[in-house]
């Protein structure tokens, strides 16, 4: 992994779902265990090798710049960049690339709001082993969110599994692009209905898929779930201030 990387990552969501967690903060600052969740992101991003971190901010984008400052705990540089009207999240992610162009040929981009202990390394080096790549995805296994019965032939039910695993992969939220992206996306929009699948017809779209821990939290439901696993997960991705 090269030693200098930049990160892109979409901050503004207003997290409608969760509130009233979100009435006077952004979603990626709604607290588990008494930490924001973009707190946790950026531990991961610099425990990964991303040396700055370009916060793409929107909604109470002053809550993220007053608790951060220009510098995390543990030395990732920050710098935000607020969308001036909303943009969505493509058209977050273009203003952010022109605004801060990227220093190198490939930056990753992510949702704040994820939560993963998935290394950058391997989804990295397959993206630059396609010179014709954009983007590369990572994608995580489907978990059902709903419990599973067996039935034998006779409908007789043999056994409950709780929220198995689904032979399925979902965009997880986290991408390697090449700086030659930025004609691509929209200037308003989502770019994962937008760009992605014009360049998924173009050939130059590719994954990686992976078998981490993964979260992207969306409602209460997901923020009390993550909050019962979050303190097991390695310290050596998520640091303790």
């Amino acid at each position: 992994m090269a030693p200098l990387m930049q990160a892109y990552v979409i901050a503004g969501g207003r997290g409608e779902r969760l509130r009233p967690h979100t009435d006077d903060r952004p979603k990626v600052m709604v607290e588990v265990e008494g930490r924001p969740l973009l707190s946790y992101h950026l531990d991961w991003l610099q425990a990964n090798g991303a040396s700055e971190a370009v916060l793409l901010t929107g909604y109470l984008s002053e809550v993220i710049e007053d608790y951060f400052g220009d510098r995390t705990p543990h030395g990732l540089a920050l710098r935000y960049i607020a969308e001036p009207e909303p943009l969505g999240r493509g058209g977050a992610l273009r203003f952010g690339l022109e605004s801060v162009p990227p220093k190198g040929d490939v930056v990753i981009a992510t949702n704040g709001d994820v939560i993963t202990t998935q290394s950058l390394e391997p989804l990295l080096r397959l993206h630059r082993r396609y010179p014709d790549a954009l983007a590369t995805l990572l994608l995580v296994g489907m978990t059902s969110p709903f419990g599973i019965v067996q039935l034998d032939n006779e409908n007789r039910v043999l056994e409950f599994e709780e929220k198995p695993s689904l032979p399925h992969w979902i965009n997880a939220g986290v991408y390697a692009l090449s700086s030659q992206i930025l004609a691509h996306l929209p200037k308003k929009g989502d770019h994962e209905t937008t760009t992605f699948p014009q360049l998924a017809k173009e050939g130059r779209l590719f994954a990686y898929c992976g078998t981490p821990f993964w979260c992207s939290v969306d409602n209460a439901k997901d923020l009390r779930e993550l909050s019962d696993v979050i303190t097991e997960l390695p310290l050596s991705v998520f640091q303790q201030e």
